[in-house]
């Protein structure tokens, strides 16, 4: 087992990590920028760094400076959590070369997972359901115009590199193509560095259903139920619960093998999700695997008993999975909500600033995540999410209910947040009913525009 670990991130995920691996007895050392020298995780960890000034590319994107933080330290190992470094093969080969050990799967599976042309070829090899499109890379516009016609519209052009819901294009018809495609090239090389892309058939109003895997290094794979991620804005989740309504008892046998195929087939070790779109007849499609931690791994936590990070920790260190598929169960339902630092009335403008009163909500089943404190001031250079609110009840109503109250519990002063926006959400009927899909926020925002 480790005796130290560098955690290479910030924020509530930083914190989480932290607390994990003071369960297990291992010290901790935080990185941080210096526009996070006040932030919780620096402050708790049992040793911090600064590793650059604020932009993240000059410190949490800085691998040399990360690197030295660890040989100086003594850490023998990097967690990346999400975000950030966390999907980087390089990242995760350097560490490789410098005797550190990458808490995450093989830099070969980041890689070969991280080029989604190349792993939905993986998937059609173990047998996974994958979506009509391309088989690869779209080299030219002739070829893309030939292959749109044999796909069918609406289709998507989607960045091979991507993730995040960056370098995704909608199509509609034919005179879109070209247009739609140099948009989502030119997206793509400025988040990803890499402007190739592939089409894919456009599935009309699915639901966004992700399967959670753990698997170690000694061959063993597990599935640990289903998430329903289908609330999202603009491509970006904004709450989930497990389990999916849409989602028999059978339906999650048959996706969570087709994961552990998936799985397999790459061999892959430690957490992943392998997100899948489901149709309005139950068929679901494999869309791509994130080879990290999930911002909504928590709602899994929930419902299993099993401390997601945790296992990461070990099964890095080389301890097999203490558990088999037939000791996994489910029991009652999860919803998390990300509450974020931003103006829903304002186009959720992001809202840096001081927060100068703070009340989280408590009580049975309910878990904040969060490096949020009074006083703490929340900088404008990273991502707005500054807590996960999640609730865990034996029924999904109940779910609903504990979170309808932690919401209007949930107090913070001296920047906006999106709590209500939430609330409005969690009590949407169409919420309620579990009769949304990952266009339902959009056509909300279309209505009310009107």
């Amino acid at each position: 087992m480790f005796n130290k670990v560098l955690i290479a991130n910030r924020g509530e995920i930083a914190v989480r990590i932290i607390r994990a691996c003071r369960e297990l007895g291992i010290r901790t050392v935080a990185v941080y920028s210096t526009a996070d020298k006040y932030s919780l995780h620096a402050q708790i960890a049992d040793e911090s760094v600064c590793i650059g000034p604020a932009a993240s590319k000059d410190s949490y994107l800085n691998v040399k400076s990360i690197i030295a933080a660890c040989e100086i330290t003594g850490a023998q190992a990097i967690h990346p959590g999400f975000g950030f470094l966390s999907e980087n093969a390089d990242f995760a080969s350097m560490c490789r070369k410098c005797g550190i050990t990458f808490i995450g799967p093989s830099p070969e599976a980041i890689r070969m997972l991280g080029d989604k042309a190349a792993a939905k070829a993986a998937m059609k090899k173990a047998g996974v359901p994958v979506i009509p499109g391309s088989e690869g890379v779209v080299p030219d516009l002739n070829t893309a115009k030939q292959l749109a016609e044999k796909i069918g519209f609406p289709l998507m052009v989607k960045a091979s590199a991507g993730g995040g819901g960056r370098g995704i294009r909608l199509v509609e018809n034919a005179s879109q193509l070209e247009e739609q495609i140099i948009s989502a090239q030119q997206e793509a090389k400025n988040y990803f560095g890499d402007d190739s892309v592939y089409l894919e058939k456009f599935i009309v109003n699915p639901k966004h259903i992700e399967v959670q895997i753990l698997a170690d290094n000694n061959g063993n794979v597990v599935y640990l139920g289903e998430r329903d991620c289908s609330m999202q804005r603009r491509n970006q989740k904004v709450l989930e619960e497990t389990p999916a309504t849409i989602v028999t008892p059978e339906m999650r046998k048959k996706m969570g093998i087709a994961a552990v195929s998936a799985a397999r087939v790459c061999g892959y070790t430690n957490a992943g999700t392998i997100e899948f779109l489901v149709d309005s007849d139950k068929n679901f499609y494999f869309m791509e695997m994130n080879t990290r931690i999930q911002v909504e791994h928590p709602i899994t936590e929930a419902v299993t008993g099993i401390d997601l990070v945790k296992q990461q920790v070990l099964v890095a260190a080389g301890e097999k999975l203490p558990f088999t598929q037939d000791d996994i169960h489910m029991t009652g339902h999860s919803i998390e909500c990300r509450i974020n630092a931003e103006n829903p009335d304002m186009n959720f403008r992001p809202c840096p600033g001081k927060i100068t009163d703070l009340h989280i909500p408590g009580g049975p089943g309910i878990r904040v995540d969060s490096a949020a404190y009074e006083g703490y001031t929340i900088p404008p250079y990273y991502d707005s999410m500054i807590a996960k609110l999640i609730v865990h009840a034996p029924t999904r109503a109940e779910a609903i209910a504990k979170m309808k109250w932690a919401l209007a519990e949930f107090i913070v002063e001296g920047v906006d947040t999106n709590i209500d926006y939430q609330l409005s959400l969690i009590r949407d009927s169409e919420f309620e009913k579990g009769s949304y899909d990952i266009g339902y926020l959009t056509r909300q925002a279309e209505a009310a525009h009107k």
